[in-house]
Protein backbone atom coordinates (compact mmCIF):
# COMPACT_ATOMS: atom_id res chain seq x y z
CA UNK A 1 0.00 0.00 0.00
CA UNK A 2 1.11 3.14 -0.49
CA UNK A 3 1.02 6.56 1.03
CA UNK A 4 -0.08 8.91 -0.52
CA UNK A 5 -0.17 11.81 1.90
CA UNK A 6 0.70 15.05 0.50
CA UNK A 7 4.38 16.60 2.19
CA UNK A 8 4.95 20.43 2.68
CA UNK A 9 8.65 21.66 3.47
CA UNK A 10 7.26 21.39 7.36
CA UNK A 11 6.25 17.79 7.08
CA UNK A 12 9.33 16.84 5.48
CA UNK A 13 11.47 18.89 7.52
CA UNK A 14 10.11 17.31 10.61
CA UNK A 15 10.63 13.70 8.68
CA UNK A 16 14.21 14.40 8.52
CA UNK A 17 14.78 16.70 11.35
CA UNK A 18 15.80 19.69 10.27
CA UNK A 19 14.16 23.40 10.14
CA UNK A 20 11.77 23.75 6.79
CA UNK A 21 14.42 26.76 5.88
CA UNK A 22 17.13 23.88 5.56
CA UNK A 23 14.46 21.85 2.97
CA UNK A 24 13.62 25.03 1.15
CA UNK A 25 17.55 25.28 0.41
CA UNK A 26 17.71 21.74 -0.65
CA UNK A 27 15.14 22.50 -2.80
CA UNK A 28 16.99 25.65 -4.24
CA UNK A 29 19.94 24.02 -5.31
CA UNK A 30 18.69 20.56 -6.81
CA UNK A 31 19.14 18.20 -3.96
CA UNK A 32 15.35 17.41 -3.41
CA UNK A 33 13.12 15.51 -6.02
CA UNK A 34 10.57 17.60 -8.27
CA UNK A 35 7.42 18.24 -6.35
CA UNK A 36 4.05 16.05 -6.85
CA UNK A 37 2.14 18.84 -6.78
CA UNK A 38 2.15 22.62 -7.15
CA UNK A 39 -1.11 24.34 -5.71
CA UNK A 40 -1.45 27.68 -5.54
CA UNK A 41 2.93 28.17 -6.15
CA UNK A 42 3.07 26.03 -3.09
CA UNK A 43 4.98 22.67 -3.72
CA UNK A 44 4.21 19.33 -2.42
CA UNK A 45 5.22 15.76 -2.16
CA UNK A 46 3.57 12.81 -1.77
CA UNK A 47 5.02 11.03 1.63
CA UNK A 48 6.57 7.67 -0.46
CA UNK A 49 8.83 10.31 -2.55
CA UNK A 50 10.12 11.56 0.42
CA UNK A 51 10.72 8.90 1.94
CA UNK A 52 12.35 7.12 -1.26
CA UNK A 53 14.56 10.34 -1.33
CA UNK A 54 15.58 10.16 1.91
CA UNK A 55 16.74 6.38 1.22
CA UNK A 56 18.76 6.93 -1.69
CA UNK A 57 20.22 10.15 -0.78
CA UNK A 58 24.11 10.06 -0.19
CA UNK A 59 24.68 11.14 3.66
CA UNK A 60 20.84 10.10 4.22
CA UNK A 61 21.63 9.95 8.45
CA UNK A 62 22.58 6.69 9.14
CA UNK A 63 22.99 5.93 12.88
CA UNK A 64 21.79 9.19 13.38
CA UNK A 65 18.83 9.62 16.57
Amino acid sequence: MSDRRLWSYKEIAAHIRVQPDTVRSYRKHGHLPPPDLVEAGKPYWYADTIRAWVANRPGNNRGRR
